[in-house]
């Protein structure tokens, strides 16, 4: 199975030389994702909402990939307010409780943009049929 580039189609990717997933044989890996709303191109305000976000943006990444978010092995956060952690945390187990990857959280003093609270990027390997 060759390479294959995954784009959402920001132009940010191309100006940035980044891609929003690469396929690799049964591995996916997807770039670290904020919580921007493609759908209403618009940043929330609050962490919750941005983290849904990271993750309906990896989801369809990995759909346009053929994985599916059962698929994710790996997976790593990135907040900037430690008092948000739980917040954060309760959507990771909406969305990942029942697939449980490895998973590490740091807690950094700022991502590209002021507004940007989290960040996820994750790995996922293709599940055998």
């Amino acid at each position: 199975m060759s390479r294959r580039l995954i784009s959402t189609g920001s132009l940010l990717e191309k100006s940035v030389g980044y891609s929003r997933a690469v396929v690799d044989g049964e591995f996916a890996f997807v770039a670290g994702t904020t919580g921007y709303d493609y759908t209403t191109m618009t940043m929330p305000a609050d962490v919750t909402s941005q983290s849904r976000n990271c993750f309906k943006t990896i989801a369809a990444a990995l759909k346009e990939g053929g994985f599916e978010m059962a698929d994710i092995v790996r997976a790593t956060y990135y907040v900037t307010d430690a008092s948000s952690i739980d917040a954060h945390f309760a959507v990771c187990g909406e969305v990942l409780g029942d697939i449980r990857p490895a998973a590490t959280l740091l807690v950094v003093s700022a991502l590209a943009k002021p507004e940007m609270k989290v960040e996820i990027e994750v790995t996922a390997k293709r599940r055998s049929v």
